[in-house]
Parts: C-alpha cells; structure tokens; sequence
C-alpha cells in the first residue's frame, strides 16, 4: 500500500512546492526588477507546463520520424512555425509592437552555425533533450535530466573560451528575409517551405505506414484534462507561439534558453575563484551585464526557472511527479557527454532549437533554416549513436514521450 501512496504524495508535496516557488519569484521579479519581469516570469511557468503537458520535444519529434518515418511531432512543428511567423513577420517589419520596439533573433549565417548546430543534434539525441527539453524534464524530476543540464551548462561556459575563433570563420552577415523581402513575401516563401515539410512527413510516414498516425485518445475530458493532460501537440505548439509572441512584446526580443546557462556557469566558475571575467566574451558589455548582475534581472535565467516549475507544477497535478535515482552507467555518460555536446554547439551556433530554430525562424533570419538542416543532420548520427547508450531501447512511435 506504501508503494502505491507514494508516488501521490510525492507529487502533491510537488504541486504546493511548485505554487509557493512560483509565487515566490513572481513576487520577488515584481519588487527586484519590475511587473515586466514578474509577467515574463509567470510566462516561463506557462512555457513549462505545456511542454510537460504535451511532452511538446523537438528532440523525440525528430528522432521518431528518423527511425519510424512518423511525423506528428514535426508537422505540429510546422503549424507551430507557421502561426509564429504569421504573428512575428508584420511586429518585425514594423519594428514595434504594441507601442515598444522589438528585434527579433537574426544572427550571420556562418560555419559556426552549421557546425554548432550538427554537434547540438547530436547530443540531443544523446543527452535526451534540447534545451526546453531539458528545462521541462528537470522540472517534472528526472534525475538524469539534471546531468543533462550541468554539462549542458558547463560545456556552454567552455565554448565562451574561445568563441571568437568560431565566429572568424568564414560566414555571411546577418540576413532577415523581413527586412530583405519584405513581409508578405517572406510570410509566402516561410509558408511554402513549412508546407513541403509537412508534406514530406505526410509521404514517408504513408509510405511505411500506410495511414498517419492518430493523436492518442486521453482518458481526461474538459477541465479535468487541462489539469492532468495530455494536451494534443497542435494545441501545445499554438500555445508555444502565443507565449513567445508574449515575450517578445514584454521583452523586446523572442524566447531563448541557453545564453542563460552559459551565466549560470560562468556565475559559479567565478565563485569557484576562476577569473572568468577577464575571458573575451564576459567583457563584452551584455554578457559582463549578465555576470554582474543578479539573476534576478536576467530575463533568460528568469523564464529558465519559470519554465522548471511550471513543468514541477504540471508534473504534480498529472500525478506523476515520481524522480528516479537508478540511472543505468551507459545512459550516465550518454548524459555526460550529450550535455557537453548541447552546451558547446549552442554558443557556436547563436542559439538552440528555441532560440535559433524556434525564434529565429519565426524572426524571419536565414540562419535558423541552416540550424535546421545542421541540427537534422546531427540528429541522424545521434541516432545511430543511441544503441551504444541505450542497448535496451524499443521505438515507441505511438507515443512522443518527453525530448
């Protein structure tokens, strides 16, 4: 009877640990910074919840349609993309929204990039999510997620050490098709794109299969649903885009994940008695900013914890708040080594697959396609990779379980 109670009770010590810390750093970003910061977040809580609750990964999307051709997961992507650009592209063109100016995430199209993003795709597949990914299953307890996330950090502060090598390579400047297209064809070239790519998943996944894939029936109806999950993919990827629309309308800027773990790196490096403030890269004048100050003020940091305990939150309502200790060896050093991999090719490449691939596509920069391609390609190798890791694992193409 123990047995049974206690993954319960786990989870509802987690519901009200997740509601007090929420609070808590709603409370403290009101009086520390300010209501933009407080709202931001409270949007980081909203984040994490629908990644959990419709286990929304880029990284399990990806690695299904590579080994099964299922393609659910990618053209919910699609839709995801598609609404976003379709709210971005005029905001950017306009260089306002609501009143306040607003950038959106373009950065040059380099080598960097392309390599950054192919060792990014790798370790996604094995470290065992992207950087959402990896913020969300934290959250909801996964003690090898938490791994994950250290090496993730700590691979992110060692490519800080000689990124101006990497960014020398050669590459071409920053190119927004916004501002070089102007936004209704941009808004065209960006639809037809993510058409073909749905369609594409739509042919091989038909051509293995026979039919696509069905959305699993849920168990929970109504509110009830809500609460618990699971939330369908479509719904969450709509969701997804709304609350980074949020963010850039609050923030000036769209939703990013990984500059935040590169600081939270360099933050304990310097506490560990390592000058890290002397390196390049810290004295640039943002990212001293972000060394100096406390986190509190550092947007990216503030949502990252949003995201973890929205996730903590949603994983204690759905009652499956239940972490597990025993981590097998060789899913250890996939961990290890997956987070190191995620770290490093996130800085070369300007970002991950939410600030690279998710808003910068969505900010019209051409460097997020090549994100794409690069990041595809590393999956691939990623996958084949797995079975050194994890000799014990099935396909599950029925179920998109986590990233």
């Amino acid at each position: 009877m123990s047995v049974i109670a206690a993954p319960a009770n786990r989870s509802n010590t987690s519901i009200w640990v997740a509601f007090i810390l929420l609070i808590v750093g709603t409370v403290g970003a009101y009086y520390v910074v300010g209501l933009t910061q407080a709202l931001l977040f409270l949007i980081g809580g909203a984040l994490g919840m629908t990644l959990y609750h419709a286990s929304f990964g880029f990284t399990s999307s990806w690695r299904v349609f590579i080994t099964e051709r299922r393609g659910r997961g990618l053209r919910a992507q699609m839709i995801m993309l598609a609404l976003a650009v379709l709210l971005f592209f005029p905001a950017l063109g306009a260089g306002e929204l609501f009143g306040n100016p607003v950038k959106g995430n373009v950065s040059p199209v380099s080598m960097s990039v392309m390599i950054g993003a192919f060792i990014f795709g790798i370790g996604m597949q094995l470290g065992g999510g992207c950087a959402s990914g990896t913020l969300y299953t934290v959250g909801s307890g996964s003690m090898r997620m938490i791994v994950t996330l250290v090496f993730f950090c700590t691979g992110s502060l060692i490519a800080t050490t000689h990124l101006d090598w990497w960014f020398n390579l050669p590459h071409l400047a920053p190119i927004s098709v916004v501002q070089s297209l102007g936004v209704a064809p941009a808004l065209v070239i960006n639809f037809i794109l993510f058409a073909l790519i749905a369609f594409a998943t739509i042919y091989f996944e038909k051509k293995r299969h026979g039919s696509l894939e069905v959305e699993p029936k849920s168990q929970h109806q109504g509110w009830k649903r809500f609460i618990r999950g699971p939330w369908p993919l479509v719904w969450a990827g709509i969701l997804l885009t709304l609350l980074n629309f949020a963010t850039l309308s609050l923030a000036g800027r769209p939703w990013g994940v990984t500059s935040a773990l590169a600081v939270w790196a360099a933050k304990t490096a310097s506490f560990a008695g390592i000058d890290v403030a002397s390196w390049s890269y810290w004295q640039q004048p943002a990212n001293a900013k972000a060394l100096s100050e406390s986190l509190w003020f550092d947007i990216t940091s503030m949502m990252n914890f949003g995201i973890m305990l929205g996730a903590l939150l949603a994983a204690g309502l759905a009652g499956k708040f239940a972490p597990n200790f025993n981590i097998p060896k060789r899913s250890l050093i996939a961990a290890i080594l997956g987070g190191l991999l995620l770290g490093y090719g996130a800085r070369l490449a300007y970002g991950c697959n939410i600030g690279a691939y998710f808003s910068g596509i969505a900010s019209g920069s051409v460097h997020g396609w090549l994100w794409l391609v690069s990041a595809f390609i590393g999956n691939s190798i990623g996958v084949k990779l797995r079975p050194v890791f994890f000799p014990d694992e099935r396909p599950a193409p029925e179920k998109l379980t986590g990233c």
